[in-house]
């Protein structure tokens, strides 16, 4: 269930997912709407594989933290299917690892996060869900993966 806004607050809750491409180091972002949970990962992931599917990818490499909604039942289930059905369809495989417990360092993209925080954020706190997305596009150079289908 997502949570509304708090009494004061003029906003919903904003989850931002991001991806780093090896290579390229281009980022790729999804926003949704509300506190992020198993559906919103599935389908960020969906966005992913259509990238790397699209550039003639076999296998799509995910290193993830050890949050609730990476390491769900939902997810997991999901994951073992995609890859069942992709290998007989010569769709790209995923593969997912997940990082020891309190170590963000590892993980390609925190590094990004901070200074991504740091520039887009204002130090009152202040701004909207939808500016707060342009800014965090306009910080990484990119559009977010389903645009037309963010809420």
């Amino acid at each position: 269930m997502q949570r509304g806004p708090r009494r004061g607050e003029r906003d919903q809750a904003l989850a931002c997912f991001g991806a780093v491409r090896q290579g390229t180091n281009e980022v790729l972002l999804y926003f949704s709407t509300g506190q992020p949970n198993s559906l919103q990962v599935w389908l960020f992931i969906i966005g992913l594989l259509a990238v790397a599917r699209a550039q003639g990818k076999r296998v799509l490499i995910i290193i993830w933290d050890n949050a609730s909604w990476h390491k769900s039942a939902d997810v997991r289930g999901w994951i073992r299917a995609y890859n069942w059905a992709a290998k007989t369809a010569g769709e790209p495989r995923l593969l997912t690892h997940r990082l020891p417990v309190k170590s963000p360092w590892l993980n390609p993209i925190e590094p990004r996060w901070v200074h991504a925080k740091r520039a887009v954020c204002e130090p009152n706190g202040e701004l909207t869900s939808p500016e707060l997305r342009r800014r965090l596009c306009s910080h990484f150079e990119t559009q977010p993966l389903f645009n037309a289908f963010n809420f």
